[in-house]
């Protein structure tokens, strides 16, 4: 089942290391809910099957009134044939998640929040410059428990100036306590044109420190395992059965529908990216037009992106499914190419997949770009 995935631009204020698109402005919500909508409904006939699962990222979706999601709802139903069970998922912020605001939200068909904690101290979240304090995130977190939204999953960040490693061992513990199905956890990273990446290259920040960084990786691998967590993509923990859908089909290629400013959409062969300006985007709904530009994936691309999402989950890199789909060549250049890995016990060959051991999962993505093909190498 095909999936969609909408973007909500919209948030109370910038996080320091935030380089989504968004915008803390509601001024045209009304209008961006429209061209959303419409947007939809000029891409019906992209998915034939039932939809499986619909994300509403951002941005902070979390803000956005009950009845623009009720308008998206709306018109999906209108176009599509969405499945009764279904994996519908808002990201959320905890400030946003206060009782009233959770019993409207389950006026919608909604079964799933992705709730942006980052952390449980109130220095850290200040120095993020997060819009909720740590009694919101606890608190946000039982109320969503209480109200039968069950199915939740939190973000947490590491590799941090502030944040110590006892300090984030006693993150881990606060999560793992509330037995919630799902962590995603983060490397912070410093993204061009934030406030945090300002702040360190005038001298006000610390850089980041990699050994800090893969240090309190390899803690929460090891902690989460020992809580009954899977450890089934770079950043993602699951108990077992409890994967995110939404995001495990990206992994696995399945296709979906981008839908709002910036958001990507996928068929299998094509990429669909629409333009990361709200202004823009209105204008060209506004005109019947799509904002999108579209990036024909050629053979090489779409071996390059398996390899990339493929290597970073549990499941890992199948070589029967490169001979299949991308030939011969491609899988005899693959087994070449992963001897250095393997001697170095970073990638093993289990069954037929290649998967990442734990000293590997700290350079997947290098690992990954050095089994990468171009034409030129075929040639």
């Amino acid at each position: 089942m095909s999936g969609i995935y909408i973007h909500i631009p919209f948030c109370k204020q910038a996080c320091s290391y935030c380089d989504f698109h968004f915008t803390t402005s509601m001024k045209y919500v009304d209008e961006m809910t429209d061209a959303i909508c419409q947007e939809i409904t000029k891409k019906k006939n992209r998915i034939t099957d039932q939809v499986g699962t619909i994300y509403f990222g951002g941005g902070t979706p979390s803000v956005l009134p009950n009845k623009h999601f009720e308008k998206i709802f709306n018109t999906i139903n209108r176009h599509f044939s969405v499945a009764q069970d279904a994996e519908i998922t808002i990201e959320a912020n905890p400030d946003d998640l206060d009782a009233k605001r959770i019993s409207e939200m389950k006026q919608l068909p909604v079964n799933r929040f992705s709730i942006g904690i980052q952390s449980f101290f109130e220095e850290d979240l200040i120095w993020m410059n997060r819009a909720h304090n740590v009694n919101e995130a606890e608190n946000c977190i039982k109320r969503s428990q209480d109200a039968g939204f069950e199915n939740l999953s939190i973000d947490l960040i590491y590799g941090y100036p502030l944040l110590t490693d006892s300090k984030w061992l006693r993150n881990i513990n606060q999560a793992v306590s509330f037995e919630i199905p799902h962590i995603s956890a983060y490397s912070m990273t410093v993204e061009p044109r934030t406030a945090l990446a300002s702040a360190i290259k005038k001298g006000k920040q610390v850089p980041i420190n990699d050994e800090q960084s893969a240090a309190q990786f390899i803690s929460l691998i090891e902690k989460l395992a020992e809580s009954g967590y899977q450890h089934y993509e770079i950043s993602n923990f699951s108990k077992p059965g409890q994967h995110a859908v939404h995001n495990t089909n990206y992994w696995r290629g399945v296709p979906y529908l981008g839908i709002g400013p910036s958001a990507h959409g996928f068929d299998g062969q094509t990429r669909y990216l629409n333009i990361a300006n709200n202004a823009a985007y209105l204008s060209k709904l506004e005109a019947g037009q799509l904002a999108e530009t579209i990036e024909e994936l050629s053979l090489y691309d779409r071996f390059n992106e398996y390899i990339m999402t493929s290597l970073r989950t549990m499941w890992g890199t199948e070589l029967q499914k490169l001979e299949l789909d991308f030939g011969k060549l491609f899988l005899a250049d693959t087994l070449k190419n992963i001897q250095p890995f393997i001697a170095r016990n970073w990638l093993i060959n289990k069954d037929g997949y290649l998967i990442l051991t734990m000293d590997g999962k700290l350079f997947a993505d290098y690992i990954a770009s050095e089994l990468f093909l171009s034409e030129d190498e075929h040639r």
